[in-house]
């Protein structure tokens, strides 16, 4: 099996991922994932799509985050895992379906508009 190229997107975090044939390891930026992401709610996010698809310990993840916030980049990351493991095998296509994984979250942080203080909220308004 050749290396898997594959990019996930959330927010704007960007999480680009090298999945290779191994023993399980998942590389965050030079960093074990756990050392990468303390909280144990963000590191079952990161596993998730290989928990569903029953292949924990059989790829190893090298992946390259940039840009966004910690819960945005463990999200990026679960996406790009995910069209990974669909690239490898299309069975795994219906499951992680199923639990919404191969859908990429749109909700981006709005614009600031001029002559306002930030997206929505107005200036004070001074009748007299």
């Amino acid at each position: 099996m050749e290396v898997i190229n594959k990019i996930g997107r959330r927010k704007t975090a960007v999480a680009r991922v090298y999945f290779s044939e191994g023993s399980g390891k998942i590389t965050v930026n030079g960093r074990d994932y756990k050392e990468y992401f303390p909280l144990p709610t963000l590191q079952y996010v990161v596993n998730q799509p290989m928990i569903i698809t029953e292949n924990t310990g059989k790829f190893d993840i090298k992946a390259n985050l940039d840009g966004g916030g910690i819960n945005g980049q463990a999200e990026a990351l679960r996406l790009a895992i995910s069209n990974a493991l669909v690239e490898l095998n299309a069975e795994y296509r219906s499951p992680l379906k199923v639990k919404g994984l191969l859908r990429r979250d749109p909700r981006m942080v709005e614009r600031k508009k001029y002559g306002q203080k930030k997206a929505r909220k107005k200036f004070q308004f001074s009748k007299r």
